[in-house]
């Protein structure tokens, strides 16, 4: 161990860079996991998918059809004025 520990006999050599490298590494691995999850919003692996549409209108809306406590008709019209008020990126112009 001795032999590892001086380079050419004056003193640490490149090696000695290895640990602060090594640390940096998994620091720097560890923020990016951090600004990829939790820091954005997004859930981590540890974490149950989050209930955030299902008290949106529009969702209530659908399982309310879904369930039979509405018919076709008044989901589509009830859907059209939720579609002005709150609108739906993905769905505009569509029929």
């Amino acid at each position: 161990m001795q032999t590892l520990a001086h380079f050419a006999d004056g003193g640490p050599g490149p090696w000695i860079l290895l640990f602060p490298v090594l640390w940096a590494l998994v620091i720097a691995g560890g923020i990016t996991l951090l600004r990829r999850t939790v820091w954005r919003g997004r859930r981590g692996p540890w974490r149950p998918a989050a209930v955030e549409d299902d008290n949106s209108p529009i969702a209530v809306l659908g399982h309310r059809f879904a369930s039979g406590e509405i018919d076709e008709d008044e989901y589509w019209r009830r859907l059209s004025v939720l579609d002005e008020q709150f609108g739906r990126p993905g769905k505009r112009g569509a029929a």
